[in-house]
């Protein structure tokens, strides 16, 4: 990974020099530090170097990658200057984290009390829930789809995970193929800040949990994107018999709501409307199916990608930045994602309508 030979790093620990600066240059961006980190004389001190929300993730899901752990700290770093940009550029309509109580209420209650406060209306897809939540004093990253420091692999079986901060909370959600699924991680998140006020990473083990904090995640999930009053739109009659017809059955639903058929099929099974055969029936028919694959695409549009990734509200703020020369072009470049010159302009055409 660093192009060091083993054999330096068995002198170091015997205590002998044997590091260049570009070697320990090169070890310090593998692990996201800068060189002066390796310099300092002192012993590490853990609490002042991971932040209470990173050790939680950790504790967690000791097996995290060093991939995943150095994503953590860099949403961290986004979050950090989105707040101090938004107090040099605050204007009286940045949205402040204000949630609903959520003590004593059951998921299902939380979740009704979470729609209003949302402001959700009757038709959504994964673009207006971001939107909504970020209206409510949250950021939203989503991972990139390309490879790179913004991307959760592949073969990563996270799914998304949420810091929470009682002044900006910050969820990040997993790029799937569908957005019904990337749908589900950011409620199942949002559900773990609201209700549990912790920060918390997922797989997709947690997103079918049966017990515990990730059950309740889930039924707070469920609800709120399936309401019983949307549920009840579903006729039982037109149900197939052959569970591989069940996605084009729900099709209407699915797009209304911006779900997935396994998200309507779940709140059906716990509504007793459905069996739990039938349910998994359907799960192990969907898991059979080839994963469908999408090329990389192109970098045509790469002016767009920081809004993809840091969402409209972080975006907004760097740019209004730096227009009003809060921050010079180069600071806005690397609060970008490290978008060119060229890029920044064509960002700033895109949010004039140019």
């Amino acid at each position: 990974m660093t192009d060091i030979a083993l054999a330096n790093f068995d002198k170091l620990l015997a205590g002998e020099p044997s590091l260049t600066f570009n070697q320990l240059k090169k070890l310090a961006e593998f692990f996201g530090r800068g060189v002066l980190f390796f310099l300092e004389q002192a012993p590490v001190d853990d609490a002042a170097v991971r932040s209470p929300q990173f050790r939680t993730l950790a504790n967690q899901k000791p097996e995290l990658s060093a991939r995943i752990k150095m994503l953590i700290e860099r949403v961290e770093h986004q979050r950090a200057v989105y707040l101090m940009l938004r107090d040099e550029v605050e204007d009286g309509h940045y949205p402040r984290f204000t949630p609903p109580r959520m003590d004593g209420l059951t998921p299902k209650q939380a979740a009704a009390a979470a729609r209003v406060w949302l402001g959700l209306g009757p038709t959504n897809n994964f673009e207006s829930y971001r939107q909504a939540v970020e209206a409510c004093g949250l950021l939203v990253f989503r991972s990139n789809g390309y490879n790179g420091k913004w991307q959760i692999a592949k073969e990563s079986p996270i799914l998304g995970f949420s810091l929470y901060d009682t002044e900006c909370p910050v969820i990040v959600v997993k790029k799937q193929v569908a957005d019904a699924q990337q749908v589900f991680t950011l409620m199942h998140e949002l559900g773990h800040l609201l209700l549990h006020c912790t920060s918390s990473i997922d797989d997709d083990a947690d997103m079918h949990a049966h017990s515990g904090k990730e059950q309740e995640a889930n039924a707070f999930a469920g609800h709120l994107l399936v309401p019983d009053e949307f549920l009840i739109e579903i006729p039982d009659r037109g149900r197939p018999d052959n569970v591989a017809f069940y996605d084009d059955w729900l099709a209407e639903y699915r797009k209304r709501w911006g779900v997935s058929s396994e998200v309507l099929l779940r709140r059906l099974m716990d509504s007793h409307r459905l069996s739990r055969e039938c349910y998994v029936a359907y799960r192990q028919w969907r898991n059979a199916l080839p994963i469908e694959e999408k090329d990389g695409g192109n970098r045509a549009y790469r002016h767009r990608e920081p809004k993809h990734v840091f969402g409209d509200v972080y975006v907004r703020t760097v740019l209004s930045a730096l227009s009003g020369k809060r921050i010079s072009l180069a600071k806005a470049c690397n609060y970008l994602d490290n978008l060119k010159v060229k890029d920044i302009h064509l960002l700033e055409q895109h949010y004039a309508g140019v």
